[in-house]
């Protein structure tokens, strides 16, 4: 990505992006604005080896608040791909088990992954919509030891759609979308991934695409045109279709009994997405919902701490306590996010206090009342 001098000038004048960043909270050294002085302005030799430029969370706080539109998750996304051939790698999260299974599904492959759907609901191998599962399959059998069972999201996902008429394509040849592989500067895992999607996802005839997963739908949206150039389908998050649907074709939902209830905003929905609406709408859709804000919600949530499965540390422990103890301020029993690693990261923060706020997938808690 290329700033201009104008750019470059405000930037070192500025100071914005530092009171916007998550990590600049927890680690006194590291901003935005001092990564630009340090690789455009006052060059720093090694920067290529250094960590912080895996340090970031990619959330978009800083971008979105920036008064020159500087777009510093892309930023330094280009300068990670310079690290990685200069040897430079991140610490990989979870020894690296999501790197390998990207790794391995990029290859030549037959994968047995949509038992669960056949148990969930009717699917269909070719038709109008195709649900991108995304990694669900894979975290369910990584986070047994957090007590979570990443696949009743998507059930929960499969039930609703079936509730209202639609039987999806879901299939044994989707790959990862390749997320992680493109925000840490690995553009050629990232371009495998996102052709055999492609190719999967044509070959089954699919007018739209619904995403369980933010960060499925905003790679799509941004990164795959790059790669494949125009997209012969329609991509829509699930919360967009289901606030939709449900508006024409509304469910009876039985009463919550949650108590009071908060939404966590994922980066990749809202800031990246914009989709702050949706998801709130159809919370309120659930009778007798106690509803409260966090202080720091929609364009001004902080995100969950971590991105990538990398650089996990007392940095990303220390701002996902901060989150579940916002949650507790605004009088939360139970905090809700239509994220899969918002879901994971959150609770694994959680087991490790005796913060009482429940972390519940959207989809599942709205399945759960049918």
């Amino acid at each position: 990505m290329q700033l201009t001098k104008l750019q470059i000038g405000f930037c070192m004048e500025c100071g914005v992006c530092t009171g916007s960043c998550p990590i600049s909270y927890e680690r006194d050294h590291f901003s935005p604005r001092q990564m630009i002085k340090r690789t455009l302005v006052d060059p720093d030799p090694d920067i290529l080896q250094s960590r912080d430029l895996w340090a970031c969370l990619s959330c978009s706080r800083c971008s979105d608040r920036c008064p020159v539109g500087i777009d510093f998750p892309a930023f330094i996304t280009s300068y990670r791909q310079k690290a990685r051939k200069a040897e430079n790698l991140p610490r990989q999260s979870h020894h690296g088990i999501f790197q390998t299974l990207t790794t391995i599904q990029a290859g030549n492959l037959q994968q047995s992954r949509t038992s669960w759907a056949s148990e969930a609901g009717i699917i269909r191998e070719r038709g109008d919509y195709f649900l991108f599962v995304g990694c669900l399959p894979f975290q369910n059998a990584v986070f047994h030891y957090l007590d979570l069972q990443m696949i009743d999201i998507a059930r929960a996902a499969l039930i609703l759609l079936n509730k209202l008429g639609i039987e999806p394509v879901v299939s044994d040849n989707e790959r990862c979308c390749g997320h992680d592989a493109f925000w840490t500067g690995d553009d050629t895992l990232f371009a495998i991934c996102a052709r055999k999607n492609i190719e999967t996802i044509r070959a089954s005839g699919a007018k739209t695409v619904l995403f369980i997963c933010p960060e499925g739908y905003s790679i799509f949206k941004e990164q795959y045109p790059r790669i494949v150039g125009e997209l012969p389908f329609r991509m829509v998050h699930l919360t967009e279709w289901l606030s939709e649907a449900l508006a024409e074709k509304p469910l009876e939902f039985s009463k919550s009994t949650e108590g009071t209830i908060t939404f966590h905003d994922p980066c990749r929905l809202g800031r990246r997405a914009g989709i702050y609406d949706q998801p709130r709408s159809l919370l309120q859709m659930v009778p007798d919902t106690r509803y409260a804000e966090m202080e720091n919600n929609r364009e001004n949530a902080v995100c969950c701490g971590t991105t990538a499965w990398l650089e996990c540390s007392s940095c990303s422990k220390a701002m996902q306590v901060s989150r579940l103890k916002e949650a507790e301020r605004a009088g939360a029993d139970t905090m809700i996010t239509a994220c899969p690693k918002c879901q994971i990261h959150l609770s694994c923060a959680k087991s490790n206090t005796d913060i009482d706020v429940e972390i519940v997938d959207l989809y599942s808690y709205l399945a759960g009342k049918l």
